[in-house]
């Protein structure tokens, strides 16, 4: 489906529904921070809210315990090619007539959403849009819920990696000093100050650009902002004027992904996601971190 948009409406999916071609995922997954902002946040599987209510012929996939490396360090590490390819295969995708939307069950950005659309165009799949506004907005738009548990016929997923769409730390480190690229730090603006203390070090990477995932959006209405509102947001970055190659990052590159989407749909779209993101980079301590809100 070479016309696939990469974020579509509420209306568009459920003129869909019911479209053998369409493989529809719910990639709801929790994350929990502690009220004072002082400790690891809590994950969870979004399997048992997905149980209670999802959009009809939905199946799940499980971003924390599935489609994550099972021996990771660190939470929602990257599995291998081959074990992501038969994981995601097993739900019913990689047939090439076949397209994706994901979505999840969140209240903000969907960046669960994103997660899945960033590690399947990584592995290779470009047929893949995200719903704008989730479950949330399904729902408010007056669209049908279902509990019925629904599967796909197992599909083989056979593509090609694209290496350049994930930025190592070492990659990242390098990025500090070099001024033809620019790295940002998806966060919230108090995460990005140091103010919070979630992964053992306050504080951002040095030179990075704070730019807000939740700034994207009109969360009153679960909307995206206008095209242009999106660039303004983004300009602090200079990612456009100019052309700089760019590297997200977040806590445990989730919301990373998030930015990597909405630079995608502003045509920027070879933006690289630091996977480790401060899970991994703040656990060395040799690698540096500033606390100052510049």
């Amino acid at each position: 489906m070479s016309s696939l948009p990469l974020i579509v409406d509420t209306d568009w999916l459920e003129e869909r529904l019911n479209d053998p071609r369409l493989r529809l995922l719910d990639a709801t997954t929790f994350l929990q921070r502690p009220d004072n902002g002082e400790g690891y946040y809590k994950i969870w599987s979004g399997k048992e809210t997905y149980d209670k209510g999802h959009i009809p012929g939905a199946v799940y996939a499980d971003l924390y315990q599935e489609l994550s490396d099972p021996n990771g360090k660190h939470a929602f590490t990257i599995p291998s090619h081959d074990y992501f390819a038969k994981k995601i295969g097993q739900l019913g995708i990689g047939d090439e007539e076949t397209y994706v939307v994901v979505y999840d069950q969140g209240t903000g950005p969907s960046s669960w959403a994103s997660r899945l659309w960033w590690q399947l165009r990584f592995e290779g799949y470009d047929n893949v849009a995200v719903l704008e506004g989730g479950l949330k907005k399904w729902a408010a738009d007056g669209k049908p819920v279902s509990d019925k548990q629904d599967t796909y016929q197992e599909a083989t997923f056979d593509y090609s990696r694209r290496q350049e769409l994930l930025a190592t730390a070492a990659d990242v480190r390098a990025a500090i000093s070099d001024d033809s690229k620019v790295i940002i730090d998806s966060l919230s603006p108090q995460d990005y100050a140091g103010e919070t203390n979630t992964y053992g070090r306050r504080g951002h990477i040095p030179s990075s650009v704070n730019i807000f995932i939740a700034s994207h959006l009109d969360l009153s209405k679960s909307k995206l902002l206008e095209d242009s509102q999106l660039k303004q947001n983004l300009e602090p970055a200079r990612v456009f004027s100019d052309d700089k190659q760019v590297i997200t990052y977040c806590g445990s590159g989730i919301a990373a992904t998030w930015n990597a989407l909405v630079l995608h749909k502003l045509g920027k779209k070879d933006v690289a996601v630091y996977d480790g993101s401060l899970t991994e980079w703040a656990a060395n301590p040799e690698l540096p971190l500033e606390t100052n809100s510049k």
